[in-house]
């Protein structure tokens, strides 16, 4: 059955007009508003807000919601951008930057006005397939082939990191220790003037103490393993306490002297290393390549299965909290490709698509739902499968009813994929012999013009398609 479809063509003369007149930060801002004002627009809270402040360098708008709490009304957006990165030598030298910035209504003077509340900056090294900012503005989900990470938290990380090398450097080991297949070594350097009545050493088998008089205990702790407790001692030589633990059983070595204990450094001697040595000789040789010309067996890519592809840098999904800045959920979707996102509920975050073998399926997050976060909502039979055959594609998009799903290439042409729908009349398939009772149709349509497509966009009945001079609408007929 050949279907039509209505085409409509709108000159962008009147934007050309208008758009010179403002100034590259002007623009930015104007974009902003009128992109938080369509946001406010799509959740029925639809009013003028008053809002100047200077963004900085020049970005674009990933996504942006309107909410309300404790009776405050605020809108987040989030600014993504590209910059360079002087300390990134080795990589593109560039970096990806999402700002959330949160303004908030503030009443000053019986003069409602907006200012800045929050402004939080995630960096990557990958442009992100999909951010958005949940519908109560306390978090926030991005789908992307590296990692994103928060600068406060980075900072914090790398301050705590420092502050706890610079602690290690500057604490030594309370005691060293060493062992044989029979018995254990200690010693624990003493303050000047101790003498054996300020020395306190109790030994039971399995456990040890040592303290001196009205301090805290030296060390204190249950031992790795069984001790003869009754054949220990200890002495003070050299200003040291030297106490000799006789292992109970004899021959297995302890990997720590004190479980859990990290107060104190394992000496290993010389006999000991020498025996280690020997023991991984076989693994080592002195010479750089000792064979050079063995052949090697040729590596054959089509034998590789697809887990064992790129595992280091798979695209994730990663939910992120507002207040912690921390991540709370790491989804890996391997081999699952991101295809596009639609928006089907205003009222929630835009949904995502993801390849499942040769289909589509989509995806809608549930932010108020921890334990079940991602509700499977559609299935777009071999979209997955089509979509990969399209070397020219752009864009693909899908309507809020998911009705249909549509891919447009850098140029001219729009393919439409339908839903499965009931068949009027009776349809046999041949090869099976049995009867077919859904078709899905397929359909191209071409637009009356080269110029490059720069967006697209669907709805349940029509398909917006911008190019560089025209804005297309495509009335899709939506009866069978």
């Amino acid at each position: 059955m050949q279907e039509q479809i209505g085409l409509l063509q709108t000159p962008l003369t009147d934007f050309n007009k208008v758009l010179p007149h403002f100034s590259s930060f002007k623009i930015i801002n104007f974009l902003l508003f009128l992109h938080l004002i369509i946001g406010i627009y799509h959740t029925q809270l639809f009013t003028v807000i008053m809002f100047n402040e200077e963004l900085g360098s020049p970005f674009v708008i990933a996504h942006s919601v309107s909410f309300v709490k404790s009776d405050v009304h605020s809108v987040a957006g989030l600014l993504l951008r590209v910059e360079k990165d002087e300390l990134d030598a080795k990589g593109s030298g560039f970096h990806v930057s999402l700002e959330w910035v949160t303004i908030t209504e503030v009443d000053k003077e019986d003069n409602q006005r907006y200012e800045i509340f929050k402004r939080r900056i995630l960096q990557g090294k990958s442009v992100p397939h999909y951010a958005a900012i949940e519908p109560d503005g306390d978090g926030l989900m991005i789908v992307s082939y590296k990692p994103f990470r928060f600068m406060q938290d980075e900072e914090n990380q790398l301050e705590k990191k420092e502050d706890g090398k610079i602690a290690d450097k500057k604490r030594d080991p309370v005691y060293y220790w060493q062992q044989s297949e029979d018995d254990l070594t200690v010693t624990i350097h003493l303050p000047q003037d101790i003498t054996k009545d300020d020395i306190q050493v109790q030994f039971s088998p399995d456990h040890i103490f040592v303290a001196l008089k009205s301090q805290p205990p030296l060390v204190e702790g249950k031992l790795c393993s069984s001790i003869d407790h009754e054949s220990c001692t200890w002495i003070i030589r050299d200003n040291s306490l030297e106490i000799s633990l006789i292992k109970k059983d004899e021959g297995p070595m302890w990997p720590e002297l004190i479980v859990g204990d990290a107060q104190g450094e394992f000496i290993m001697d010389s006999s000991q290393c020498s025996a280690v040595a020997e023991r991984l000789m076989h693994l080592t040789s002195e010479e750089m390549n000792p064979n050079p010309d063995k052949e090697n067996p040729p590596c054959n890519a089509q034998e590789l299965e697809e887990c064992d592809i790129f595992l280091e840098d798979s695209t994730s999904l990663c939910r992120f909290d507002g207040n912690t800045l921390k991540i709370t959920h790491v989804v890996n979707l391997g081999s699952n490709q991101y295809l596009f996102s639609a928006v089907v509920d205003p009222k929630e975050m835009p949904c995502f698509c993801l390849r499942h073998d040769i289909d589509a399926i989509l995806w809608q997050p549930r932010s108020d739902q921890p334990d079940n976060m991602w509700e499977h909502i559609a299935t777009f039979n071999a979209l997955g499968y089509v979509q990969a055959s399209k070397q020219d594609k752009k864009f693909t998009a899908c309507p809020p009813n998911y009705s249909y799903a549509a891919i447009c290439e850098c140029l001219r042409r729009v393919f439409i994929y339908r839903q499965p729908t009931p068949l009027s009349t009776v349809l046999y398939n041949r090869k099976e012999g049995r009867q077919v009772g859904q078709v899905a149709k397929q359909l191209v349509a071409t637009l009356e013009a080269s110029d490059p497509i720069l967006g697209f966009q669907a709805t349940n009945e029509r398909l917006f398609v911008l190019t560089t001079k025209s804005l297309f609408l495509i009335k899709v007929n939506t009866e069978n």
